[in-house]
């Protein structure tokens, strides 16, 4: 299965703070990855948080281990971006 990051994980300024979130929601990457770092299933998870899929569990820990191998990743840019 071959995930395209900028398809399920969005930075936008205006949701959470520009951190990075499932497209969609307001469900923060770095919540599913504490959730895995716990020990939470995949199906508890996605059971805790509904409009999750499983693509977007993966697509969080695609996100970390690219972030680990310290590469840019580029992430869709909701409609208010910065102004400089």
């Amino acid at each position: 299965m071959s995930i395209t990051l900028s398809e399920r994980i969005l930075s936008d300024p205006a949701i959470c703070h520009g951190r990075a979130c499932i497209q969609g929601t307001r469900i923060m990457v770095s919540v599913i990855l504490d959730n895995l770092a716990d020990g939470v299933d995949n199906a508890v998870i996605l059971k805790n948080y509904p409009t999750l899929t499983e693509e977007d569990i993966q697509a969080a820990i695609q996100y970390a281990a690219d972030l680990a191998r310290e590469r840019y990743i580029p992430l869709n840019v909701g409609d208010y971006a910065l102004q400089t």
